[in-house]
């Protein structure tokens, strides 16, 4: 049975008149070029299947989140990284095309997901990051670092060099993410951001860029989002 883990933010933070925007540093991923990777179809696992199907409506939901936020907070960083999780779910799609996968985003609109959990935490990350630009910004970092872990996992269960090459190409874009999220909260608030999903050792990693594709980055393994974890 998944479980949920909802979002528990409770932010008293002085609203800062100067701040800094740090521009995400970004990664290309073209869905189509998957060169350098077995050209033989092979079946693939149903936990393949899930977790291709959970990642897409997954970076959907950051996509759309980072949308609705810049439409409240008209902060470029959100427009900015909506686009590239727009090419980071059309790279899932894919794969869900090359395997023969229903799309489970399929003629959804935006803040619509088949999968009711992401739906309920979709909700409940906007009303939360409504509250301030402070909010909104932990949020965007807390999205990255669930998708970061998340990614592990799937990683580690798929044996598709394909998939995995998504994988490892999208989680990259979510390191550049994180840091650039937790960057922008630093110089509004004047305060560093604290992870709540990786350990400190794996945070830190990421900010340092330290972190290569091969090192788990996952606290305890549990799957974000609350796939598996109690909420």
């Amino acid at each position: 049975m998944k479980k949920l883990i909802l979002f528990g933010f409770l932010f008293s933070l002085p609203l800062l008149t100067a701040f800094t925007f740090v521009a995400p540093g970004e990664i290309t991923i073209n869905p189509t070029d998957l060169s350098g990777t077995t050209t033989t179809t092979i079946a693939v696992s149903d936990q393949e299947i899930e977790d291709l199907a959970y990642m897409r409506e997954e970076e959907k939901l950051a996509h759309d989140v980072y949308l609705f936020l810049y439409s409240r907070w008209e902060l470029p960083i959100f427009s900015n990284i909506a686009a590239s999780e727009l090419t980071h779910t059309n790279a899932v799609l894919s794969l869900l095309e090359r395997y023969g996968i229903d799309d489970p985003a399929k003629d959804l609109q935006p803040g619509e997901f088949k999968n009711q959990d992401l739906q309920t935490l979709y909700n409940q990350l906007i009303t939360t990051s409504s509250k301030s630009l402070a909010d909104a910004l932990r949020v965007g970092a807390a999205i990255e670092e669930i998708d970061i872990r998340d990614l592990d996992n799937a990683i580690e269960a798929s044996h598709s060099a394909d998939i995995q090459q998504i994988y490892r190409n999208l989680q990259q874009g979510s390191n550049n993410h994180l840091r650039a999220f937790a960057g922008t909260l630093e110089g509004y608030t004047g305060s560093p951001y604290t992870p709540q999903y990786l350990s400190a050792e794996a945070y830190q990693a990421v900010m340092t860029g330290s972190n290569g594709n091969g090192q788990r980055n996952n606290q305890n393994g549990n799957r974000g989002f609350g796939r598996g974890n109690q909420p």
